[in-house]
Formats: structure tokens, C-alpha cells, sequence
């Protein structure tokens, strides 16, 4: 039998709130996995495309062979970052705010035409993308939190920017339907080589099971086209009774997606319960899960299901228990760090540091290693950007932008 009552437990990002929750037995969640599982199956292959994961092994600390330049600071719980042709860089804030860093300096006035914002707890201005084409038609892309406490979801907005404002701004998505709450809401986007873009979208907490709903937005990875419409070739275009825009389901609550041109491989984390944080591979029309199978436990102790595997479901390729609460992604394809290209760099915001994930030739996890561990800042987003460099910006009232270095560079390499 299920017992409701109010505990205070870290939300994914790991700030403590009260929020209610249940303690549901093991034998009432291997029920609901089984239920959920046999509808979630009926239009997949019974088979599973990726052997379960290595259990997780500690990550190396790594405090040389870098440095730390702060761009930034005064920043409110930074989100995201985007970084221009000429050298300047638009930053979110989770508070509904568009910043301008350029020449190297936050300017003081944010930019204006931002969408209206719902904000509290983790509601708020998510992801900031530009139009491949952004040279050409200056368009950028914002994820955010829109509605009420009572009723509110994941939209995507575009606009024009004219390097002070934004105009021409048009809502192209909200995610169906509408929740309430102020958690899991997804929000990272990301272009694929057709011009089309994928966006994640989180099961609002309080709703896990709706991320087996295929009538339901919550819980999944969506791709549009660029003006918001549905791609014809999506995986459930035309099916009844499912969402056309849905591309893959079974997630919880993702903040990480970067596509990788190289390998042509979509990469993704997200957040486990307790447990079980995830970095996937994402394919079109597969069943990534959550919940009927986890390798994390629910914040009371109790099974969110007592399966790891089960048939037709996606495995991840690696996964973190305990939780280190990924936020951001990115791919490192520089010049500057040698030893870094190709592999995987994941922002940390429990456990306070820079992931850095070493994949082999064939995208094989080889090891892991922590940076920026001392500096005892959460890690919300990763960026390696045109110029060489990775970027960090920290989830902290008095946020930071910093850029990672070569140890031994010289004047000359900082341009």
C-alpha cells in the first residue's frame, strides 16, 4: 500500500524543498513496472539494443594541466551559454534574464524582449540556442518554464537579436499537458544536421508515469523543425492517440543533450532519483525506461522499480549512483586540449565539479576524472566554444562564467 506524506528530500538539483511524495513497497512497484511496461512495449522490438552498463567506478581527481580564468561574475543561478560570431556571449539566467557578455564584460543591462517566465524552484529561462544559420538571420532559441504554480510547462520561444533586444519573438511550442509544481522540466535543445532540433522535456516529478504516456509531452525527447511544426518523418506521425512530435520516451528529468557531428551520435544525461543518474545515446522510437526500470532508489528509500532491465527498454551507457546530478553537456572537438578530443565534458551540481568522461575511438567510456572540484561550485552547463576553450557557468546566487585553459599557454593563445 502507497503512504502520502510531506519529507523534506534534495530535488535534482539538490536544493531541499518540501515536496510530496510517496513510499510505495517493492512488491506495489514491481506491479506498476510490469503494467506500464506491457503497454510501453506493444509498438517496439522485444530486445535490448545496448548491454547493461558497467557498475560505476570512482572518478580520478585532476587539479593540473589547466587553469581557470574567471569572464564573469553577478550572475543570477546562470542556466545556459551561447556564444556569437563575433566573440560575445548570451547567458541565461533561471530568473527570466538575457545577458550580454562582450569584450570580456558583463554588461550591466540585461537585454530586453525576453518571453514572460514562470519562476520558483527549478522553473525558470532554461536553454539559449542559436539558428545554425545565425550569421545570416540572427535567430535564437529559448527554452523556459511558462504558466502558473498551478498549471504551468516546458515552451520554446525565437526571436531576432539585434544585439540589444529581442524582436519578433514568437512562442513555436509548449509541451502538452500542462502540470503543476515547479520541478522537472527538461529544457535542453539542440540542432541535428537536418535542420531540425531536439528538445528533452521532464515528467514534472510528481508525474513518472507520464513518461510512458504517449499522449503525454512529460517525460520525453521531442524534435520540431525549426519553426516549431512537426517533422512528417517523426516516429508516431500519424499514429492515433500518440503525440507526432514525440522522438523518444521513458526519461525522467533531462538537462543535458549535444549532438556530435563527428560521430553522429545524440548524446544525453539525466537526472536519476537517488541513484541512478544516466548518460544515454539517443535513437529515434526508443523506450529509454523511466520508471519501469532504474538503477536508482526514491529519495525515501523505497523502489521506484525493482528492475534494471527489462525487455525492449534502452540501457544507458554509463550511469552514477550516487548521484552526481548532470547539467550540461558537451562534446570536446578543440584544439587546445589535445588530450581531451572526443570525449564528453558533464556539468556536476551535487557533487560540485566538471565531469570529464574519456570515450575511446568507438565512444566507449574508458575512465573519468573530476575538475574544478575545489572550487566547492555546482556545475549547470558546459560549453566548448568556437575558440578552443571549454566554458563552465556555476548555479550560485553570485554565478559564474569561467574558462578552462592550457596550463602552460601563452599570451598569444588567448584571442
Amino acid at each position: 500500500m502507497s503512504l502520502p506524506f510531506s519529507v523534506i528530500i534534495p530535488t535534482d538539483d539538490r536544493s531541499y524543498q518540501e515536496i510530496r511524495t510517496r513510499v510505495v513497497s517493492s512488491i506495489l512497484a514491481a506491479a506498476v513496472a510490469v503494467a506500464i511496461s506491457t503497454t510501453a512495449l506493444a509498438d517496439v522490438a522485444l530486445e535490448v539494443a545496448r548491454p547493461p552498463p558497467p557498475a560505476p567506478q570512482a572518478a580520478r581527481v585532476v587539479k593540473t594541466g589547466y587553469t581557470v580564468t574567471e569572464i564573469a561574475k553577478g550572475l543570477d543561478h546562470p542556466w545556459s551559454m551561447a556564444f556569437l560570431p563575433d566573440g560575445s556571449m548570451l547567458v541565461t539566467e533561471r530568473v527570466g534574464r538575457l545577458r550580454l557578455i562582450k569584450g570580456g564584460s558583463l554588461q550591466s543591462e540585461p537585454i530586453t524582449g525576453v518571453p514572460a517566465v514562470h519562476t520558483g524552484g527549478q522553473a525558470g529561462l532554461f536553454d539559449i540556442v542559436l539558428h545554425p544559420n545565425f550569421a545570416q538571420n540572427n535567430v535564437v532559441y529559448l527554452t523556459y518554464a511558462a504558466g502558473t504554480n498551478a498549471a504551468n510547462g516546458t515552451q520554446i520561444a525565437r526571436a531576432r537579436f539585434d544585439g540589444r533586444t529581442l524582436k519578433d519573438l514568437q512562442v513555436i511550442f509548449k509541451a502538452w499537458p500542462l502540470k503543476d509544481g515547479d520541478n522537472h522540466y527538461g529544457g535542453r535543445m539542440a540542432f541535428l544536421p537536418d535542420g531540425t532540433f531536439a528538445l528533452t522535456i521532464g515528467e514534472g516529478f510528481e508525474y513518472r508515469e507520464k513518461a510512458q504516456d504517449l499522449t503525454s509531452d512529460l517525460g520525453k525527447i521531442v524534435r520540431l523543425n525549426a519553426d516549431g511544426s512537426v517533422p512528417q518523418d517523426n516516429p508516431f506521425v500519424g499514429q492515433a492517440s500518440v503525440r507526432p512530435e514525440i522522438y523518444t520516451w521513458g526519461h525522467r528529468n533531462p538537462q543535458g543533450l549535444i549532438y556530435d557531428a563527428q560521430s553522429g551520435r545524440l548524446y544525453e544525461t539525466e537526472h536519476g532519483p537517488r541513484g541512478g543518474d544516466e548518460l544515454n545515446i539517443i535513437v529515434a522510437h526508443k523506450n529509454y525506461g523511466w520508471p519501469v526500470i532504474t538503477y536508482g532508489m526514491d529519495y525515501s528509500g523505497a523502489y521506484v522499480s525493482p528492475y534494471t532491465q527489462r525487455p525492449g527498454l534502452e540501457q544507458p551507457v554509463i550511469y552514477w549512483t550516487p548521484s552526481i546530478a548532470p547539467s550540461g553537456l558537451a562534446m570536446y572537438r578543440g584544439d587546445k586540449f589535445p588530450a581531451w578530443k572526443g570525449d564528453l565534458f558533464v556539468g556536476a551540481l551535487a557533487f560540485e565539479h566538471l565531469r570529464r568522461v574519456h570515450l575511446d575511438e568507438r565512444g566507449n567510456v574508458v575512465n573519468q576524472e573530476e575538475l574544478l572540484n575545489d572550487l566547492h561550485w555546482r556545475i549547470r552547463d558546459v560549453r566548448a566554444a568556437p575558440d578552443g576553450y571549454l566554458y563552465v557557468c556555476t548555479d550560485e546566487d553570485d554565478g559564474r562564467v569561467l574558462r578552462l585553459e592550457p596550463a602552460n599557454r601563452s599570451a598569444a593563445d588567448i584571442r
